[in-house]
């Protein structure tokens, strides 16, 4: 994990967190502003470059210019340091959703990320705009969902991004060492509804559990536990967005053998309990955007 001084990571909670899948837009004309406390995501961020310039600070300091995607995977601590008339599409996703739809393979650049490749990669030219459009696609679809458009959406996110793993690996790199932190977040990221807790993360990175639970709050400002909560309520929405399974059922599916345990801790995350959540969301693709623009933060 990269270094942020003395200010601790916070864990950003806020936009997108009931979301599997999101997208926003960010136009040119926003001036350049002063660089933002370090923050980590529930989900991942694939974000497209089009015009203008920025700097973010991500596992080292990163200059985007135009035809530039950035990786964040969820729990990466991140932050701007500089913007000038940027303009970008921005992907937000859940990997945990993602993955148990069967998308796990698709997810391997940001895996790479995790494993000390480099965080920004270029797209080629002649595929720029075919990328941009994948992205304005997936918006409309977002925007007005309508008959097929958990299909759609599914595929404009796969097309995303097997442009970017195209683009990575037509560049030879090899990966530096991965950190204890990133190492546990891919396992809990990958593990999360099953029965683990943090003596299995610790033991899937070999380091005691005290060292694992302390580095990993100071990097991404959220304990181990929190971050196998976070990805086992992911799937729960994801559930009772996308299916009539019995909120039982989706308690075990997600990783808890007592669902009222299981409608506890989702009431203390949402204010209310997964059956009337349900009643406001079943079925909808996505809540619709809050803004055309990308929130002044991340």
């Amino acid at each position: 994990m990269i270094s942020h001084g003395s200010a601790p990571v916070r864990p950003d909670e806020g936009y997108g967190r009931d979301r599997a899948v999101f997208v926003l837009r960010r136009e040119a004309g926003c001036p350049s502003q002063a660089a933002h406390p370090a923050v980590a995501h529930d989900h991942l961020v694939v974000a497209f470059c089009t015009g203008g310039s920025a700097v973010i600070e991500q596992q080292g300091r990163w200059s985007l210019a135009e035809g530039d995607i950035v990786l964040i995977p969820s729990g990466a601590a991140h932050r701007h340091l500089e913007e000038k008339d940027s303009e970008l599409w921005c992907l937000g996703l859940c990997p945990v959703c993602f993955r148990a739809e069967g998308g796990a393979e698709l997810l391997s650049p940001l895996e790479r990320v995790r494993a000390g490749a480099a965080s920004v990669v270029s797209i080629p030219v002649h595929r720029r705009a075919l990328l941009a459009s994948f992205y304005a696609e997936l918006q409309r679809e977002l925007d007005a969902p309508t008959t097929g458009t958990l299909t759609a959406q599914k595929s404009f996110v796969s097309l995303i991004l097997t442009e970017v793993a195209r683009a990575m690996a037509s560049r030879p790199e090899a990966a530096g060492p991965s950190s204890v932190v990133n190492e546990a977040l891919s396992y809990i990221e990958s593990h999360c509804t099953e029965s683990i807790s943090l003596q299995d993360v610790a033991a899937a990175v070999h380091r005691s559990p005290g060292y694992v639970t302390t580095l990993v709050r100071r990097s991404t400002g959220r304990s181990v536990q929190a971050w196998i909560i976070a990805g086992r309520l992911a799937e729960a929405r994801r559930r009772l967005r996308n299916t009539d399974e019995m909120i039982e059922i989706i308690a075990e599916r997600v990783g808890y053998a007592d669902a009222t345990h299981f409608i506890r801790l989702f009431r203390r995350a949402h204010g209310v309990t997964p059956a009337a959540w349900r009643t406001g969301h079943h079925g909808a693709a996505s809540p619709p955007p809050v803004s055309r623009r990308a929130p002044r933060r991340e």
